[in-house]
Parts: C-alpha cells; sequence; structure tokens
C-alpha cells in the first residue's frame, strides 16, 4: 500500500467514526445539524472587553453565550479545553465535569476538532493567564465529518487551497488577512468616493456590442430573444451614457469578464472600480487616484507604507509622473524616437529587443509594446505613465498640446498596472473615427479591437460634458497591500483549470 492509499483509507475510516457519532446522537434525541440558535456574544466583543481586566486565575459572574468552530481540543476525562474561532478570532472553553456534569460532558467526549458549538458560562482568566468561558452547558451545532488538515503542517498544496478556500480559510491565518484587507480596500474606496459626492451605480453585466476596453469577450446566448450577448469586459460605455444623462458623478465596482489566459496577474473574472466625473481632466483624475490609493492602504493596513515582494513601497510620497514615449526612449537608448518615425525601423528596434510584432500594427502600437516589455516591469515606485498614444487610446480624448499622443494615464506600482484614466473623448465625430480604425484592426485579424458602437454614438450626439474617467484593478490593489504575488491569493473563487478525472 503506498502512502496516498494509506492517507486515503485513514480518512475514510474518520469519516465512518464521525458519521457513526451523527448516527448516536440522532439515536438519543439529539440533532447535531439544528437551526434557531441562540448566541449574545461574538468572540471578537468577549475578547476585547475582557483582554485586560483579568488576573490569572481569576472569575467573573458574567454570564455569555458563544459560538464557533472547535480548531483545537485538549484534555480527558474531567476537564477538557476547546478552542473556538470565528471570524479569525479564537476563545478558548473550558470545560469541567464539575461545572457541566456527566450528560454534556459526554457530548464533549464526542467533539473534534472541526465541529461547531455553542458554549455558555463564565468568562474567567486561566490559572495558565488564558482568557476563557467556564462553560456551563456545550451544545454540538453542526457536526464535522471530514476532518481539518494538520494543524502543523495546513494546506500545503496550493492548488488545493484555492480549490477548498472553505478549508485555507480556516487554517491560514495569511489568508484571511488578505480577505480582510480586501474588504477594507473597498470599504474605503466606496467611502472615499461617496464623501466626493459620487453616486454607485449599477449597468448591464451582459452586452450587446462588447465595448469599454481592448479586450476578447465571453459570448453566451440568450434564448427568448435569439441574439448573443457578451459578458462586460469593462462598464465604461454605460457609465459615461449616465454622464450624457445629467448623473455627473458616477462609479460602479463590480466585476468584469475577460476571455484571456490564466497567471499570476489575470483571472478571467476580476473586480473593477470605475468612475466618470464632469467638468473633471486627467490631471484631476490622478490627484484622485492618489488619494483613493492612500486611504485604501491606510484604512486596509494602517499606513501609507508598505511592503512588497521584500521591498519597500511609499504610496504617501508624491507619484512620479512620465511620458511613455521618454521611458521607451531610455529604456532603447534612442533619443530621437517619435510616434511618425518610419515603420520598418521601429519593428527593426522591436526585433532587437526581442519584442513580438504583428503585421496590422503601427509605430504607435509597437512603442507601447516597447514599453510594456522593457519598461513596465521595472517602474516600482508609484508613477503615472502619462501620453498614451491615439492608436492605443479608442475612447482618450487627444492632448491639447502634444500630437499623436492622448490626456491618458496609467499608474504603475511594483511593476504592474493598478489604474487607467483620461479625459474622455466627446466628439462624436472623431470617436466614430476611432470605433471605425478599431473595427478595421478586428476584421484584420485582432480579437481584441473594438467595435463600433451606435448607440454609444448616439449618446454623444446629445453631448458628453468634458469628463474624466478612472478604471483600478482592485485584485491587483489588494495584491499589493496584502503583500501576495499571486492574484489568485486575494480572489475568494479563482478561476482553476477542471480537476483531473471532473
Amino acid at each position: 500500500m503506498d502512502e496516498r492509499t494509506e492517507d486515503h483509507s485513514h480518512l475514510d475510516e474518520l469519516m465512518r467514526q464521525r458519521r457513526e457519532t451523527v448516527d448516536a446522537w440522532r439515536a438519543e434525541g439529539v440533532e447535531p445539524y439544528p437551526v434557531g440558535i441562540e448566541v449574545t456574544d461574538a468572540l471578537r466583543d468577549v475578547a476585547a472587553a475582557w483582554a485586560d481586566r483579568l488576573e490569572p486565575g481569576e472569575e467573573t459572574d458574567h454570564e455569555v453565550a458563544v459560538a464557533g468552530r472547535i480548531v483545537l481540543r485538549r484534555g480527558h476525562g474531567k476537564l477538557v479545553f476547546l478552542v473556538l474561532r470565528e471570524r479569525g478570532v479564537d476563545l478558548q472553553v473550558m470545560v469541567s465535569l464539575a461545572e457541566v456534569g456527566e450528560q454534556v460532558m459526554a457530548g464533549v467526549d464526542r467533539l473534534d476538532a472541526g465541529d461547531w458549538v455553542t458554549a455558555r458560562g463564565r468568562v474567567i482568566r486561566s490559572r495558565r493567564g488564558e482568557l476563557s468561558v467556564m462553560a456551563a452547558d456545550v451544545a454540538i451545532i453542526a457536526k464535522a465529518v471530514r476532518p481539518l488538515p494538520d494543524k502543523f503542517h495546513g494546506l500545503s498544496d496550493v492548488d488545493t487551497r484555492y480549490r477548498q478556500r472553505y478549508v485555507d480559510l480556516i487554517v491560514t491565518e495569511e489568508t484571511r488577512r488578505a480577505f480582510a484587507i480586501r474588504s477594507a480596500v473597498m470599504q474605503a474606496l466606496r467611502s472615499e468616493l461617496i464623501e466626493r459626492d459620487f453616486v454607485e451605480v449599477e449597468t448591464p453585466m451582459l452586452h450587446p456590442i462588447p465595448g469599454g476596453a481592448v479586450a476578447r469577450p465571453f459570448t453566451t446566448h440568450h434564448n427568448a430573444l435569439d441574439v448573443d450577448l457578451y459578458l462586460r469586459i469593462a462598464p465604461e460605455l454605460y457609465l459615461k451614457r449616465l454622464i450624457v444623462g445629467g448623473m455627473d458623478r458616477v462609479f460602479e465596482l463590480g466585476r468584469v469578464f475577460r476571455n484571456e489566459g490564466l497567471s499570476t496577474r489575470h483571472n478571467p473574472e476580476f473586480t473593477m472600480l470605475e468612475t466618470y466625473e464632469a467638468y473633471a481632466d486627467h490631471a484631476d483624475v490622478m490627484a484622485m487616484t492618489e488619494a483613493l490609493v492612500r486611504r485604501a492602504a491606510r484604512e486596509a493596513t494602517g499606513s501609507e507604507q508598505v511592503t512588497y515582494a521584500g521591498r519597500p513601497v511609499d504610496l504617501g510620497a508624491a507619484f512620479a509622473r512620465r511620458p511613455l514615449l521618454d521611458l521607451v526612449r531610455e529604456a532603447t537608448g534612442e533619443a530621437d524616437l517619435a510616434y511618425d518615425a518610419d515603420l520598418a525601423e521601429v519593428r527593426a528596434l522591436c526585433e532587437r529587443h526581442e519584442v513580438h510584432v504583428e503585421a496590422p500594427w503601427g509605430v504607435q502600437k509597437l512603442v507601447v509594446e516597447l514599453y510594456e516589455k522593457l519598461v513596465e516591469p521595472t517602474l516600482w515606485d508609484p508613477t503615472f505613465v502619462t501620453e498614451h498614444p491615439v492608436e492605443t487610446s479608442p475612447l482618450a480624448h487627444a492632448h491639447r498640446s502634444e500630437p499623436h499622443v492622448t490626456e491618458r494615464f496609467e499608474l504603475i506600482v511594483a511593476g504592474r498596472e493598478l489604474a487607467n484614466g483620461f479625459s474622455e473623448l466627446a466628439d462624436p465625430v472623431d470617436q466614430r473615427a476611432r470605433f471605425e480604425a478599431q473595427a478595421a484592426a478586428k476584421a484584420a485579424g485582432d480579437a481584441e479591437a473594438m467595435v463600433v458602437d451606435e448607440d454609444y454614438l448616439r449618446a454623444l450626439e446629445y453631448g458628453l460634458p468634458p469628463t474624466g474617467g478612472l478604471g483600478v484593478g482592485i485584485d491587483r490593489l489588494v495584491m499589493l497591500l496584502a503583500g501576495v504575488e499571486s492574484i489568485r491569493d486575494v480572489i475568494l473563487f479563482p478561476t482553476l483549470r477542471p480537476e483531473a478525472g471532473s
């Protein structure tokens, strides 16, 4: 018998024993999966209220009724110690035969790590100084028939951690911390925007036309209408329709979907924050982006200084601002590189730097490819990369003084794009020309290019006021603040390849 077969046999035996316990309880009239449980005290409230109030061995008459999962059990016979966990807080429950009697203690003897229980009793501090509940009663509320992983090894297999997040959350403190940070980030962003008089809205996730970003969409079919629809790749075009309609400050925080590969930075469904503000431009949006990131850092981690991949990141200092073309010139040593340069020469430059080139791409697109290969991964401190070219920015307003570029920026931190924003293109004639150029690129084989959205163009014809827009990748922001290097560590249930045999 090999080790895996032996482990599986052992697991089967443990689960058989626990199912027999369930049957025994029911035969005695005890329901191991009851409903309608009364819990008057959260573990965290008990821990906070009594943290510094009792000396070792001191007891009180204050009675509480708590609940939680047993994560540790020790002792037997006349005294048993149970450590309960609820929402990441642990609290010890002491069960003494003298306090609970033989019937309750017999039930406690059947309890295992992983079981959910309620405990009613007095708050005390043990002789060893452990804040505890001296139980007067303990009752099962959910029997775990599958045992938890060994507490010393946890979930060592990364793939299992992602597939069985429910177990990962039980046994891995770092996982619970990452998702507490995620929750705090989303709350901080919402609060900042609401304080700035933005209105939170919801727009469709099923789109008749994929738009708002350069990406490959997921396709589905609506049977009643007999039409193909697309999971949204961005809410942008719907949010700007609301600006046209007079809702002058709007934001949406929700899922978007892009039919792309899996990596440590990419998941096919992820969370975006998009904001649109009438009368603002890209400079206003950059200032707001700094404020949003700093507030998220403060409220999620307590500091504007964080550590990522072992290196410090200062989110409190002013973010640098650098034009994209200048960065590429420095990286390549080509001081005269320009967006109207000879196409053949720029292709040759790409080949020298082993940058992928496709036939339909013009000079502007090639410069962006050089930037993404040679520059973006090297930008560690927060940097707004500005003045993206028109060819790769189909929804951004042309720069008011610089030719060939737009009033667009990307925020790069620790070598990764966290945000993208720009002064929005409001001219319906210019927008149509950009859409048609994108459609031509799609016809030439670019699967991620946009198509012409006639209804959005009609909305622009009613008048879009000067507007600044922003998109923030929530998952990547949380990765930075939590100090994790895979997007799967900040998405509760990431997309994974099917399990073998499933």
